[in-house]
């Protein structure tokens, strides 16, 4: 007499890729949050590809069109030479991207290396970081600028190097923050136990677990630096002429001519607030996804 034997079916995995399933999830559980990344796609798309987007060069000049409003041929008007400003800002955002996503990328780098060596070492390493960081801090960060730019001089390679400095050194607290509670859980102390290396137990079990704080941390940078980018071209310590930039544009002919043409300071005005603001609404859509201790509460 035979017995039926059980027989275990495995379940099959999902063969969606993690972006995608991202994506999806961005979408459905986070509609104003996907809202922030398309817009923000969107205008990263416009400046990779500004030259061809342009209708006019960011220097030709006409001065029988000069201040003209804005119509089919010049949709955001002209400044006071002529200038196409749909042009303008557009070669101006691609610009900020550069400088945001440069400077970004640079400081959550620098903020990742200083977190995690005084968040999981403590001890003697960490009191000569924090006070390093406490030093750095006590200076005010646009008059650092405004010193640092006016020693090395104005250019992209020295603003994306000092507000990669300025707000990766800053944000390494939050970094130390994010370390200091992961050190402690039972499976970091785990891997010490069975005899897993530093650098075993970092790339494995403290940098995926600091990975939500990380993503916010380089988005909300992102809009930071823009921002401080365009603050840096309005006082003219930015990016020199005849290179256009949303700050250089609002500091020239659009406070010079607000009243006469409105359109040459709400161009870029309004860029600068939609791409700050996207960007932030969006690292917080992906801060909620992908943060372990939020899954419960979802």
């Amino acid at each position: 007499m035979s017995t039926a034997s059980s027989v275990t079916i495995p379940k099959l995995q999902s063969t969606r890729n993690p972006l995608v399933d991202l994506i999806v999830r961005i979408f459905r559980d986070k509609p104003l949050g996907a809202a922030g990344g398309t817009i923000f796609v969107a205008f990263l798309l416009c400046g990779i590809f500004a030259n061809v987007l342009a209708p006019y060069g960011a220097n030709d000049t006409n001065v029988l069109n000069r201040l003209a409003a804005p119509s089919l041929e010049y949709p955001m008007g002209t400044d006071y030479v002529g200038r196409d400003v749909l042009s303008r800002v557009l070669i101006g955002g691609q610009l900020s991207m550069i400088v945001g996503f440069a400077a970004a990328a640079l400081a959550t780098v620098v903020s990742v290396i200083l977190g995690v060596l005084s968040g999981y070492f403590k001890g003697w390493v960490d009191l000569v970081i924090q006070r390093m960081v406490d030093a750095w801090m006590t200076f005010p960060g646009l008059v650092l600028l405004i010193v640092v730019i006016s020693v090395t001089g104005p250019g992209l390679p020295q603003i994306v190097v000092i507000l990669g400095l300025q707000y990766g050194i800053a944000g390494s607290r939050i970094v130390r923050g994010a370390v200091i509670s992961v050190r402690e859980h039972m499976y970091v102390h785990a891997a010490r136990s069975i005899g897993a290396g530093t650098a075993h137990t970092l790339i494995r079990h403290v940098l995926p677990n600091i990975m939500p704080v990380v993503i916010v941390l380089f988005t909300t940078r992102v809009g930071a630096v823009i921002l401080a980018e365009a603050g840096l071209s309005f006082l003219g310590l930015g990016v020199p002429p005849p290179q256009p930039t949303w700050g250089g544009m609002l500091a020239g002919s659009g406070r010079a001519y607000m009243y006469v043409g409105p359109w040459l300071a709400l161009a870029p005005g309004l860029c600068l607030t939609v791409v700050v603001f996207s960007v932030n609404i969006f690292g917080d859509a992906l801060r909620d996804l992908l943060d372990p201790r939020m899954r419960g509460l979802r």
